[in-house]
């Protein structure tokens, strides 16, 4: 079955609080420059897949995202943005940032734009917090994921802000299926 994505992998890259917490009222709950740090870096020069909600949390000196190719999925036939290139759906979109054939795209968010693109990851880069926070986006499940790396290998690094935190890596579970959307 062909992938939506092309020959292009498709990676899916948040931060999550404990309970799986992604988000709050249209934002981060919490600011860990190092995270924004690591985001930049996985992202870079690779295009970016992101539901509108997604888009409009950005403040409006991050839009669009420099370096990166923005594709907003919105339903909304009408929706436009300097910088940004709309697609109705999440298969069209991968097939639009597979155009140039890049290594990689990136789904950056949100909660249900991961949940519907987590079929199609082969990677998973998550940023995880220790800290806990109400929120109301939630991150899917890492179920029939293996963690490939954990930075630090043991323990946490601890943020300028004073959280707690630490970068894993998942790939998919031998056997556990997945990359197998196929285009519409």
């Amino acid at each position: 079955m062909t992938s939506a994505a092309g020959a292009a992998s498709v990676g899916l890259v948040w931060a999550q609080a404990r309970g799986g917490v992604i988000g709050a009222g249209g934002g981060m709950p919490w600011h860990v420059p190092e995270d924004l740090a690591h985001f930049k870096s996985v992202t870079m020069g690779a295009p970016v897949v992101m539901g509108r909600k997604t888009w409009e949390s950005f403040p409006d000196r991050f839009r669009p995202l420099p370096g990166r190719r923005n594709i907003v999925v919105t339903r909304n036939g009408e929706w436009s943005a300097a910088g940004a290139e709309r697609a109705a759906s999440l298969d069209a979109a991968l097939a639009l940032a597979a155009e140039g054939h890049p290594d990689t795209i990136w789904v950056i968010g949100g909660g249900e734009l991961f949940r519907d693109a987590i079929a199609a990851a082969d990677a998973l880069e998550v940023t995880e917090l220790d800290l806990d926070v109400d929120g109301d986006a939630f991150a899917p499940s890492t179920s029939g994921w293996d963690a490939a790396a954990t930075d630090p290998a043991e323990g946490w690094h601890v943020s300028r802000a004073g959280i707690p935190y630490r970068f894993v890596t998942y790939r998919r579970a031998p056997g556990s299926g997945g990359a197998a959307r196929a285009i519409a």
